[in-house]
């Protein structure tokens, strides 16, 4: 964590100095806002979070609840979410609090005695030791709150406006706020009463039942299965021996349980298994009785029991699979020819079944992927063409999403004679274990991300997905640390250079391209970097040297890793790097090429570029396909030279 670059700084330091209009924040809905999210679930607080970092942007959060979220329905924490958490600096906070899930265990009927149930097998979670960080299962409600807190002590102090409920909207032709927002009281003492707001963009975070993606014509595409499961949140007495364990569980005839432990080492949530609904149901089977699920429960759990004593929450639902037919207001005819204004998230745009933990973390990357995008161009640094790879890239995301889900959720309905063998439904989880997680994700090359012509300079960070840390010594104080947990969600890109085999001082073509960057009027660093502003606040750029800590002088490292930043123009030290050789070495770790290369990765933690060390003008190029110039060319290198660091 960095702070005191703009003087001392005495009390906690996640909260950022307010800027902008985070100074005088008004209390009420002002008339025109630049962004006006709808909905305060995962995908509507993240993005609140990440456009708290654009103090010039005016965005506010209208909520139809009276205030915070009790209790949430989704619990699941996949590991890249948990990525994420560590962007917006709480990931070991909540880890902390969490219920880590370390293995799943299956459990099927006994062959001897087909009535009782007995464990087959067992599972790692992450199998592939794909990521750092954990799997783990916590309240919806408390990421709702870290993510609220990371909105307020933002630079904008974007706080929710509750007890507003959205009715709908209407946009204009033309106009700097085209889109025209009807909004009720829900909640207060003027309950009922409409006003109308104006806005440059719209998101609609709004739930399954989104209003926001019926007044835009979006169509939810899919259907509802005839299975229903009952799930409750307990607190219960059981002689089940793996109760704190997930588990996936078949019975002969009652049907399946997922169980799933929660957070703080009592209550735990069961998905239990209410068969098939019939085609004349009309919905029936929703009101099935608690003690009526409680029950199927225990003929399924046999020869076990379970005493339920206390239940957080339950309901009963039919599985469900369905995408929305586009994520913003373009209609598919006129896609390329104008910029959306409305834009969809979360539960708005997918629905699925729970059992696979997916809901709440790809709503939060739908979040994750439009906040940068609208900061960006609302700061006058993208064209406004750049928010229509929101959907062009989430909309793929989430059809790969159902497709899984459909698959996931078929298999845990199935009974145990229709499999091929009776360690089948663990071999499908041990081998999807990535998709699930989170990390195969992959978007395909546009206008934010690049070919992979030089993929084989870093095979270790395919192009389109998320960068995967490996562990690195910071030279300046030798700590050790994932180089990717410095990657903040502070809007910026990260330029990671990976040094050739000479060491700091000595002649080599990391040397050459860091003075390319430096001085050259046609760097990225020159042209898109606004006048007056820290040298890094567009990009990020970072090196990681082959040698040891103990072989990197920092006195030869080229200026462009030492900037000077802040009011008193203060040297950052944190952007020198050396491998680990406690660890794996991160050129072999992450299959680097000895003599270096350049990783572009985006604001939202995904590789856009991997280049040879060589390649200026395509690495200008990339970001000229993206950004508009921020100053003359003339001054560019003077503006850059000014702002680093001479030789420490």
């Amino acid at each position: 964590m960095q702070f005191h670059h703009h003087g001392y700084v005495s009390g906690d330091p996640r909260v950022l100095p307010a800027e902008g209009l985070g100074l005088d924040r008004p209390a009420d809905l002002p008339d025109e806002i630049d962004v006006l999210i709808v909905g305060s679930g995962p995908a509507g607080m993240l993005l609140a979070a990440q456009l708290s970092q654009y103090p010039s942007v005016s965005t506010r959060i209208v909520e139809r609840r009276p205030g915070r979220l009790a209790i949430g329905q989704a619990d699941g924490i996949q590991a890249r979410s948990v990525e994420t958490f560590q962007a917006f600096g709480f990931a070991e906070r909540i880890v902390a609090e969490a219920f880590q899930l370390r293995a799943m265990h299956f459990w099927a009927p006994d062959a001897d005695d087909p009535s009782k149930i007995v464990r087959t097998s067992r599972a790692e979670d992450d199998p592939h030791h794909v990521s750092e960080f954990p799997h783990m299962i916590v309240n919806q409600a408390r990421v709702l709150d870290y993510f609220a807190e990371a909105a307020a002590n933002g630079p904008a102090r974007i706080t929710p406006d509750y007890g507003w409920q959205f009715v709908t909207l209407e946009v204009d032709d033309e106009g700097e706020f085209p889109v025209r927002v009807t909004l009720k009281r829900s909640a207060g003492d003027d309950e009922g009463e409409e006003r109308v707001v104006r806005a440059k963009y719209v998101v609609g975070c709004d739930g399954a039942r989104s209003a926001v993606r019926e007044s835009i014509g979006c169509k939810h595409v899919g259907g509802i299965s005839a299975h229903a499961w009952g799930v409750m949140d307990v607190l219960a007495v059981t002689d089940f021996p793996d109760i704190r364990t997930k588990c996936a569980i078949q019975s002969h005839e009652d049907g399946s349980i997922l169980l799933i432990p929660r957070e703080g080492g009592y209550l735990f949530r069961m998905y239990v298994d209410l068969g098939e609904v019939p085609a004349d149901d009309h919905g029936k089977i929703r009101q099935t009785p608690l003690d009526d699920v409680i029950a199927q429960a225990n003929r399924i759990l046999s020869p076990y029991t379970l005493d339920v004593r206390n239940v957080a929450w339950h309901s009963v639902y039919e599985v469900g699979h369905r995408v929305t037919d586009r994520f913003d207001d373009v209609p598919v005819e006129l896609i390329g020819q104008r910029d959306p204004r409305v834009f969809i998230a979360g539960d708005a745009c997918h629905t699925h079944s729970a059992k696979a933990g997916q809901g709440m973390n790809v709503s939060m990357q739908d979040g994750f992927n439009l906040g940068w995008k609208l900061g960006q161009v609302l700061e006058g640094r993208s064209p406004a063409s750049l928010l229509a790879t929101y959907s062009g890239e989430r909309q793929v995301i989430a059809q790969n999403l159902i497709d899984f889900d459909r698959e996931w959720s078929t298999l845990m309905a199935k009974k145990p004679e229709e499999f091929d063998s009776p360690t089948a439904l663990a071999e499908f989880y041990t081998a999807t274990a990535e998709f699930p997680a989170g990390f195969m994700t992959q978007y395909t090359p546009s206008t934010i991300t690049g070919e992979a012509t030089h993929q084989e300079l870093a095979a270790g960070f395919p192009i389109g997905k998320r960068f995967r840390s490996a562990g690195v010594t910071r030279v300046a104080d030798a700590v050790e640390m994932h180089l990717g947990h410095h990657h903040r969600a502070d809007g910026r890109w990260r330029i990671y250079a990976f040094a050739d085999t000479p060491a700091a001082g000595e002649p080599s073509a990391l040397t050459d391209w860091a003075e390319w960057l430096t001085t050259s009027a046609d760097s990225p660093v020159a042209r898109f970097t606004p006048a007056g502003a820290d040298v890094d606040r567009v990009f990020d750029v970072k090196v990681v040297y082959q040698q040891p800590y103990e072989g990197v002088d920092l006195g030869l490292v080229p200026d462009i890793f030492l900037p000077r930043v802040g009011p008193f123009e203060l040297i950052d030290y944190e952007k020198v790097y050396a491998i680990d050789p406690k660890t794996d070495d991160f050129f072999e770790a992450r299959g680097i090429d000895r003599g270096g290369c350049i990783v572009v990765v985006r604001p939202d933690q995904y590789v856009a570029h991997v280049l040879p060390l060589t390649a200026r003008e395509e690495l200008t190029e990339f970001f000229a396909g993206n950004m508009l110039s921020q100053h003359p060319e003339s001054a560019a290198a003077s503006h850059t030279a000014d702002a680093l660091a001479p030789s420490v």
